[in-house]
């Protein structure tokens, strides 16, 4: 016991020590970024503000990248298009940037993270009103799929970062006992990123807190159609990176059409894509001119599945927030529902209270629970969809109601609507809606319903609820996408552990998690020695040059004593091979084989 008793209060004082210094809050300092011109009420006091009415289709690629609230066509204001010469410029100087960064400490980089979470959580609605103003999407939505996953992101980071960027140790395997097996992570370089505007927060956050972290620059492309908040949210991740004493030029943010796009791919030393299939599969082409790795996140068509023995409250609420999620034209969220036929009527009935219930305005009215649409001609790509399914049988079983819109603005609107009687004929349920659309479909059995939510050519994520958990992992288990929810949607995001990513045309490659941290990584194998200078790798005499007759049933023997099937196998192998080496060193022997 005497023994014992001083370990046992070392052990509990440590624990003690590390309770405190958890309870101890650390130095944050705040940070102030300048909003006065992106205010609603700076924006409307402007000589130059007015209801913009946007050019369509290609002739709105123009010098400069006008921007506009889609909810009231007041207009923001507009950024450069940059040529490629400019890109390149840009890319040029964050990589000098990047060179100082690369040795800056793990305490550098936390420190960091936490003035960006600090601002964060003390300017939220700042952060929400950009948000919503440049998107359309209301400010619930807006703290649900901006702030959230992005403190989550960072708070991940900081929690375990550090400990999956350093070496981590592998086992040797039996031939290289005497040595010491590790992986290294060291930046890649200069990290773009091409991001849609569905999120134009987070999707700006999230590409440039891995790359920053992993010790790389970050160049970041944000969308057309949400280049107005990005410039700003710009602001918060320079202010915080002068803080921490970080170079300057180190993350850029780049506006500009598809040529800006291109002059990117072309310059950086990895891409990040989130968009769709088709320019997914430009970048590819443009990428393999310089032979750089690519993460491409292309969008999905994600099954919501709902069995017979849900918690049907409960499960009805969370498929409206799912299908209609960040103002529904936000995100491509849940876009085909597949009920059992026994809960059909019943799901989508009370389905369509909800969707009735909602309505479509404004958003920072306050008074509307979804916002405008984002993009220019989009409504009238929703309208098609829902048109082709009527034409094919299906019926419209609710819709949501207008609030005061505008005549201005009409066209920026999309009804929520659920769609009943669908089959996989219709387009509705084979293309990307990116929409506030509910096509609901019944199913009989597991099989069914399994072969029906693999019948699309893309394969991000899933969902699927039963009262049995087992039987939901076991159909989730057979659905061919890159994650899935058990009882839940969309959980797999928040645990930010976890990489992002999908299948088919939903893309390849990981962001977020693990995974995601060290893909903005060199992934370097090292072998060293273990016991070092007193064990050395030495070649064995009979494969030494020049190679002996006997050096090809040496190595056989070798190859048996490292891997022989038995323990028995490898002894006896052994003992051939010690024979063998016994007999190479003996003088007698050598005359006598003479």
């Amino acid at each position: 016991m005497a023994f014992w008793w001083p370990l046992v209060v070392l052990a509990a004082a440590y624990a003690l020590c590390r309770v405190l210094l958890f309870l101890i809050p650390p130095t944050v300092p705040s940070m102030e970024v300048d909003a006065s011109d992106v205010l609603e009420e700076a924006n409307q006091n402007k000589e130059d503000s007015f209801i913009y009415i946007p050019r369509k289709g290609k002739a709105a690629q123009t010098d400069n990248v006008r921007c506009y609230e889609p909810a009231t066509m007041k207009y923001l204001g507009h950024f450069p298009a940059l040529t490629p010469d400019e890109v390149k410029e840009h890319v040029a100087q964050a990589s000098e940037a990047q060179k100082i960064w690369a040795k800056s400490s793990f305490k550098q980089r936390r420190q960091f993270l936490r003035i960006l979470l600090k601002y964060i959580l003390e300017h939220q609605d700042l952060i929400c009103e950009i948000s919503s103003r440049d998107t359309g999407k209301t400010m619930v939505d807006a703290s649900l799929g901006e702030i959230m996953t992005t403190c989550e992101k960072i708070t991940w980071l900081l929690d375990e970062g550090e400990k999956w960027l350093k070496p981590e140790y592998r086992s040797c395997g039996r031939s290289m006992l005497h040595k010491r097996a590790k992986v290294e992570f060291y930046p890649l370089g200069v990290i773009g990123a091409i991001v849609s505007w569905n999120y134009p927060f987070h999707n700006v956050f999230n590409p440039m807190l891995a790359a920053i972290f992993s010790g790389n620059a970050a160049v970041i492309k944000v969308s057309e159609h949400a280049s107005w908040s990005g410039c700003f949210y710009f602001r918060i991740i320079q202010t915080a990176l002068l803080a921490v004493g970080a170079p300057d030029n180190l993350v850029h943010i780049i506006t500009g059409f598809a040529e800006t796009g291109q002059a990117l791919v072309s310059s950086v030393d990895k891409i990040i894509f989130v968009g769709s299939p088709g320019v997914g599969r430009m970048i590819m082409q443009k990428a393999s001119e310089t032979l750089i790795p690519v993460t491409l996140e292309l969008g999905g068509k994600d099954a919501f599945i709902v069995c017979e023995d849900v918690d049907l409250p409960n499960v009805v609420q969370v498929a409206a927030r799912a299908a209609l999620q960040s103002s529904g034209q936000n995100c491509a969220g849940a876009e085909r529902f597949y009920v059992h036929k026994d809960i059909y009527t019943t799901f989508v009935s009370r389905v369509v209270k909800i969707i009735k219930s909602i309505t479509v305005g404004p958003p920072l009215s306050g008074r509307y629970d979804m916002g405008a649409i984002c993009m220019i001609e989009h409504s009238e790509r929703l309208q098609n969809l829902v048109n082709d399914a009527v034409d094919k049988g299906a019926e419209i079983a609710g819709r949501g109601s207008f609030g005061n819109l505008g005549e201005d603005a009409v066209d920026h609107f999309f009804p929520p609507t659920v769609l009943v009687n669908v089959n996989h004929t219709m387009q509705i349920m084979q293309e990307e809606a990116f929409g506030p659309i509910l096509p609901i479909m019944k199913f009989s059995s597991d099989e069914e319903v399994i072969r029906l939510a693999n019948d699309s050519k893309y394969g991000l994520g899933c969902a699927v609820f039963s009262g049995n958990q087992k039987r939901a992992i076991k159909i989730a288990s057979q659905l061919h996408c890159g994650f899935a929810a058990i009882n839940d949607f969309a959980s797999s995001y928040m645990c930010q552990s976890l990489p992002f990513g999908g299948v088919k045309d939903s893309g390849f490659g990981r962001f977020a998690g693990v995974e995601g941290l060290r893909a903005c990584c060199l992934v370097k194998a090292v072998v060293e020695d273990r016991w070092w200078p007193y064990v050395k790798t030495m070649i064995p005499k009979p494969i030494q040059y020049p190679v002996s007759e006997n050096g090809f049933a040496f190595q056989q023997l070798l190859v048996e004593t490292l891997y022989g099937i038995s323990v028995w196998d490898r002894l006896r192998a052994l003992v051939n091979l010690l024979k063998m080496i016994s007999e190479q060193k003996s003088p007698a022997t050598r005359k006598k084989s003479r």
